[in-house]
């Protein structure tokens, strides 16, 4: 029986541990996390999206599929916030077409803007919704923007394509939305996840509940 209280104690001791570890690593980089740092992160991503698709372009059939623009937006919102991630989202397609014609300006990117607008903008609110966040509600966040960002881009495109007198049925929707985007829904939910999940692990985001890994758990049994 005593020996039960004693583990009982043991294991109280471990969770107040990892929560005030966890407070503390956030309470640190909201710190660091000033509005210069988080520009400056901004224009990277920005930066990554611009330079990403050439990358990616050069992969056959599916390279136009991976959404490469995507990615820096979603982990924009994530990591600086919703305002940075909804602005880089906007701001994105626009420059990129300005600045190398692709996409092209209209409609592909003012749909775009929107569009990527949204999932930055998502991605940030929803997560930051959680005051203990997992990995099921960093999930929940990838999904809604995924969903959200590409109802608004159904509509915008559906405007866009009616001012210039032309037609965008629903099978235009689903095929531009969805059928010919699944390499990059894939891609999205393993990998933004993945990079959250490392940027947790090695302290340069922490933001996951427990904040504790497993590695360091499985010392400290070792000694007691």
């Amino acid at each position: 029986m005593q020996e039960k209280y004693v583990l009982l104690l043991d294991e109280n001791a471990k969770i107040w541990y990892n929560y005030r570890r966890l407070r503390n690593e956030r309470e640190f980089f909201m710190k660091r996390s000033s509005p210069l740092l988080r520009l400056v992160l901004s224009a990277m991503f920005l930066a990554v999206g611009i330079v990403l698709p050439f990358f990616t372009g050069q992969i056959p059939e599916i390279g136009k599929m991976l959404l490469p623009m995507h990615l820096p937006v979603m982990l924009c919102g994530f990591i600086c916030g919703y305002p940075y991630g909804a602005v880089v989202g906007f701001v994105l397609p626009l420059l990129r077409s300005l600045m190398f014609s692709a996409p092209v300006l209209f409609p592909s990117a003012v749909a775009m803007a929107f569009e990527l607008s949204v999932y930055g903008f998502l991605c940030g609110l929803v997560f930051s919704l959680f005051r203990r966040p997992t990995l099921l509600h960093l999930y929940a966040a990838l999904l809604s923007a995924m969903l959200g960002g590409r109802a608004v881009w159904g509509v915008v495109t559906f405007f866009l394509m009616l001012a210039d007198g032309s037609a965008f049925p629903m099978s235009a929707f689903l095929a531009g939305a969805f059928l010919n985007a699944i390499p990059g829904i894939v891609l999205q939910l393993v990998l933004i996840p993945s990079l959250m999940l490392l940027l947790d692990r090695t302290h340069l985001v922490p933001w996951r509940e427990g904040g504790v890994h497993p590695k360091n758990n499985n010392r400290k049994e070792e000694k007691v």
